[in-house]
């Protein structure tokens, strides 16, 4: 707690440096945190103008903008009007915004922020996270809400046939003929269905020491070619999960909570942001386990790619360039972190939080939730999520081309062709059409 006061002192200090106004900073963010989460978020925004922002004579209005792709859609129309005043002072930012907030004249980086304030320690920040907001060397932005995926199983349904969690996908293979065929409500049961998108397929490549495509999966420059052909993991990949569909176990569908809820997938991956509602919809069920992400193999390390938001500046003069740092500072704090992450299930990326008596209560009641910031600690900082200008086009046509492997009884090598051709079109299209 003490570290958490001190960090935000430092920046309250640079506020009362100023020449006092008459009124207040007023600042605006804008958020894609919808439902509850949104709830929770505009009752801490509320929190911070009564108390931090108050002290420091800062007026914080969040305004929801829709989804990630909604906000970033607007915010790349504001770009490229030129309409800049009228850009948020702080945005949750998502992946897709990563390149166009990076070229943006305004853009108030992390980076930046960090050299203006070198009083403030920032080196609490768990690493993984704050890597995924590098592009090009660059800190974009500050990790806010933080997520991994992990594995959601149907423990009730696990204990009874005698398994525990499943390990690797070979694992989940072996499930198969071990379950029971119906629920009691007579409903078809499947033990795991999912189609490998962008996130997912990077965490199993990633898994294996390689990157989707090159450049450091488009974090250290424009991405050009797939990384993961010559190193021969992507053929790797694909012959496990063939292998896997072989067993049965394997529906070559979406999977879905609403599935998994109702007893009729034993198993489900998905973003630890869902452990909240699905804890909720769950309820006494049966009960719910979480586990690490699933290996590929026995051979393959452990760990899954951070996703998630972050919290990305403007640059609208120095007084509310300096509030707007203030109020990053409170949000990326250990106690507030904790606190958000208890009331969504993302996770803390602030390293300090898991003293916090926030979190020690939550996973004290939902032990759930330690899981996936255990695999968040552990994943090596240098499996990055993918940062590429035709993000919708690649999610997918990976997802079209790993099903056709299955559907269409394709080999590994002649999948792994089409990936390559497919994606790497799509890259060089996107080059094309955005040359300057």
């Amino acid at each position: 707690m003490r570290k958490t006061f001190v960090w935000i002192l430092a920046a309250l200090m640079v506020l009362a440096a100023l020449p006092a106004a008459a009124q207040p900073v007023h600042l605006t963010l804008w958020h894609s945190m919808s439902e509850d989460a949104g709830l929770l978020l505009d009752s801490l925004i509320a929190e911070f103008n009564a108390t931090a922002g108050k002290e420091a004579g800062i007026e914080v209005e969040s305004v929801f903008q829709g989804q990630y792709s909604e906000a970033v859609n607007k915010m790349n129309s504001i770009l490229v009007a030129g309409q800049t005043d009228t850009l948020p002072d702080v945005m949750q930012l998502d992946a897709t915004g990563k390149v166009p907030y990076a070229s943006a004249e305004t853009a108030y980086t992390a980076e930046a922020a960090m050299r203006d304030h070198p009083e403030t320690d920032m080196s609490k920040m768990l690493a993984p996270a704050m890597a995924n907001w590098s592009l090009s060397g660059t800190q974009l932005g500050f990790p806010f809400a933080t997520s991994t995926t992990v594995l959601y199983y149907n423990k009730t349904l696990l204990d009874a046939a005698g398994a525990s969690a499943p390990a690797t996908l070979a694992d989940i293979g072996a499930l198969a003929g071990r379950l029971p065929e119906k629920t009691a409500d007579g409903l078809d049961v499947t033990v795991y269905a999912h189609v490998p998108n962008t996130p997912t397929l990077c965490n199993w490549l990633g898994q294996m020491g390689s990157d989707l495509v090159n450049q450091h999966n488009g974090t250290e420059g424009t991405a050009t070619a797939l990384a993961c052909m010559d190193n021969g993991a992507l053929v790797s990949f694909l012959t496990e999960w063939k292998a896997l569909y072989a067993t049965g176990a394997l529906a070559d569908t979406a999977g879905s909570t609403d599935a998994f809820v109702a007893g009729q997938q034993a198993v489900m991956t998905g973003s630890t942001s869902n452990i909240a509602s699905v804890l909720e919809k769950v309820g006494d069920r049966f009960e719910l386990g979480v586990a690490p992400y699933p290996r590929v193999n026995d051979a393959a390390g452990s760990g899954a790619t951070v996703s998630g938001s972050c919290l990305a500046m403007f640059d609208h003069g120095e007084e509310r360039r300096q509030a707007a740092w203030t109020l990053v500072c409170w949000l990326t704090s250990a106690e507030i972190q904790a606190r958000f992450a208890g009331g969504t299930g993302y996770l803390p990326a602030n390293g300090d939080s898991v003293d916090s008596d926030a979190w020690k209560q939550l996973v004290a009641e939902h032990p759930q939730y330690q899981v996936g910031l255990d695999q968040l600690m552990q994943t090596p900082e240098t499996m990055r999520s993918v940062t590429v200008g035709p993000s919708a086009d690649f999610y997918y046509a990976i997802m079209n081309d790993i099903s056709d492997m299955l559907e269409q009884d394709l080999s590994p090598e002649e999948t792994a062709d089409i990936l390559q051709e497919d994606l790497e079109g799509l890259l060089t299209q996107y080059a094309r059409a955005n040359a300057q």
